[in-house]
């Protein structure tokens, strides 16, 4: 259990916190969002110790144990399972059962596990390092973006695995999927400030997308009144009779506030150029082998067409061909055996996180994104502020960036130079969740073909017509959406799981009365949220109502004021005085009613995951 309190952090002129409040409490999973440079990492560095802040300060009880992943790797033992068996205390140093059962979830196969660690790449380092953290007697789980070391398989098996931890847990990725199925709170480090809720990332960003937008009518409604105010002063100063009147105004003029218009928050919103194609297929593939050893081939006898408008997207465990598939396709490597043919007038654009190191560390932002064919220089000033480098920022070198930005100007690149189909390696990678909407929505609107690799699940579910699949120490092709996959096919790993548990012989007569159970629990879910649901629902629109009618009111009172409507001001000042009270009753229902339906549907959630968990499933 954690509790920040007033904290302040600036570095130089920019100010990251400002009086910053944040607790995570009991049994809480908390996911923080923000954008890219808000201070997320740099709160759990903090935390951690590892990084000073201003003032205020951060409270941890006394031997409360954070389990942090570490970047750094530092083995000593000779075997994948001995390194992580080192996590385990001193009561369970005899399970090493326990090892290998995460060690399988994130991926390691039965034989890798008795490798030496240091044989493995930089990823699988750190899947290590994670499977020690999973494994330690840690209070509260701190994960930095570990999504960016897994694959989509190892992804879902974490998040059922977080799913079901005991302790707290902070948690901080750029896949809204993955966060809102571990996740009992979301906090946003937003405008230098904290906000923490019950619920998902979208409650959070809906509310304050209310509160900001409430904001900004109240700011102009001051800034009328204020400018009514001055004038009723100019107009009626000289007036004797009216001199009270004018000092009044004088004196709650000196005490008003003004409230500052919010800046604006950049974002990346940017849409891709598209070539005109006009024939229905624009490349072949058939019957497409490689490896990189004659003996073992990652693609064997791979056969599938792109056609227009198509959103392919391809999935599967890390290092079995996915990323060679793409460069396969854009003639960086050649196939072993089988054909790609691709329509003569096809124009491709690729981008792949490795070509970062290709960018000229002593060019600007700018310069790079010009350096693109064709490219005039205001439409490369466009697209640099589209990626979020405007003004002096496009004047930044290269060399400065962080591993996000150069992500940034690859994307910019590819803007520059219009296509017909985008072949996209990991493009979500060193993004926020906010940028990461931003390119669905950009790769939605292409007119033309996208083949994309990735482990984002709401990619998928968002972008995804047809598959590409390595699983099964196999490719194949699934003609559908990600969740029909999910559905029809499914996972190996997972599957295997599922047969695992259904092998207890449950018998048919059990099997239908968890059926009954399960719908009866849905029935009485509806029969108890609906109504919560729709009681929120009126006291919104009460509210809403209400406070229209007292807008109306203040609107009234201060033409009267002006006209010298005396009757009208002393009628209007009674009516405000009892629709206040009943507006903060109703936010006082409202706060009941939200807190009531939050309790009950993690009630039947609860017991419906209860329920799934001892389900049997084909």
């Amino acid at each position: 259990m954690i509790k920040i309190t007033n904290l302040n952090k600036s570095f130089g002129s920019r100010t990251l916190f400002d009086n910053l409040n944040l607790s995570v409490n009991a049994k809480e999973r908390v996911g923080l969002v923000g954008r890219n440079g808000h201070g997320k990492t740099t709160l759990f560095k903090m935390v951690l110790g590892k990084m000073e802040y201003d003032s205020g300060s951060i409270s941890i009880p006394k031997n409360y144990k954070l389990g942090y992943l570490e970047q750094h790797i530092n083995f000593t033992q000779n075997t994948v399972l001995d390194e992580a068996c080192l996590a385990l205390s001193e009561e369970e140093k005899d399970s090493s059962w326990k090892a290998e059962k995460i060690l399988s979830g994130l991926g390691f196969s039965a034989s890798d596990i008795f490798k030496n660690p240091m044989d493995f790449s930089g990823g699988y380092k750190i899947r290590i390092n994670l499977a020690k953290i999973l494994l330690s007697d840690a209070d509260m789980l701190m994960l930095d973006e570990p999504n960016n070391y897994l694959d989509i398989v190892a992804i879902r098996w974490l998040s059922g695995f977080l799913r079901s931890w005991k302790g707290e847990l902070m948690l901080i990725t750029h896949d809204r999927n993955f966060m809102d199925s571990v996740i009992t709170h979301c906090a946003a480090i937003y405008r230098t400030k904290a906000r923490k809720i019950v619920g998902v990332t979208q409650k959070l960003y809906e509310q304050i997308e209310k509160e900001e937008e409430i904001y900004e009518k109240t700011r102009l409604n001051v800034e009328k009144r204020i400018k009514q105010t001055e004038l009723f002063i100019r107009r009626f100063r000289a007036k004797a009779r009216l001199a009270g009147m004018v000092q009044s105004r004088i004196k709650t003029l000196e005490k008003q506030d003004n409230l500052e218009k919010l800046a604006e928050i950049e974002t990346l919103g940017f849409s891709f150029s598209e070539l005109e194609f006009h024939a229905a297929k624009m490349l072949s593939i058939h019957n497409l082998s490689f490896g990189y050893s004659p003996d073992k081939l990652l693609i064997s006898k791979l056969s599938f067409d792109v056609l227009k408008n198509e959103r392919i997207c391809v999935i599967g465990k890390n290092g079995k061909g996915k990323s060679t598939l793409l460069k396969l396709i854009a003639e960086r490597l050649m196939p072993c055996d089988g054909s790609i043919k691709k329509h003569p007038d096809l124009k491709t654009a690729y981008f792949v996180q490795s070509d970062s190191a290709n960018l000229n560390p002593h060019k600007t932002v700018f310069e790079e994104i010009l350096a693109s064919d064709k490219c005039l220089p205001q439409k490369a000033r466009n697209i640099a502020g589209s990626m979020m480098f405007s003004g002096d920022d496009a004047l930044k070198k290269i060399e400065i960036l962080s591993g996000g930005e150069k992500s940034r100007v690859l994307l910019g690149k590819i803007l520059a130079n219009p296509c017909h189909l985008l072949l996209l390696d990991e493009p979500t990678n060193h993004l926020d969740m906010e940028s990461c909407e931003g390119l669905i929505d950009a790769i939605n609107k292409f007119q033309g073909s996208v083949i994309m690799v990735t482990h984002n699940e709401e990619m998928l579910h968002s972008i995804a017509t047809k598959l590409i699949i390595f699983d099964r120490d196999k490719v194949s092709v699934f003609d559908g959406a990600y969740q029909d996959f999910l559905e029809k096919t499914g996972w190996e790993d997972e599957s295997s799981k599922i047969k695992a548990k259904t092998s207890q012989k449950i018998s048919g007569k059990m099997k239908e009365e968890i059926k009954k159970l399960r719908a009866e629990l849905i029935q009485e879910k509806s029969r108890v949220i609906r109504p919560l649901e729709e009681q929120i629902k009126h006291i919104e629109s009460s509210i809403t109502k209400k406070e229209e009618e007292f807008n109306l009111n203040m609107q009234q009172l201060v033409e009267a004021s002006e006209k010298g409507n005396i009757s009208f001001l002393a009628e209007g000042s009674k009516l405000n005085k009892t629709l206040q009270p009943k507006i903060e009753s109703l936010y006082a229902e409202l706060a009941y009613a939200v807190e009531k339906f939050e309790k009950e549907n993690e009630r039947f959630r609860k017991q419906l995951e209860k329920l799934e968990d001892n389900s049997p499933k084909i």
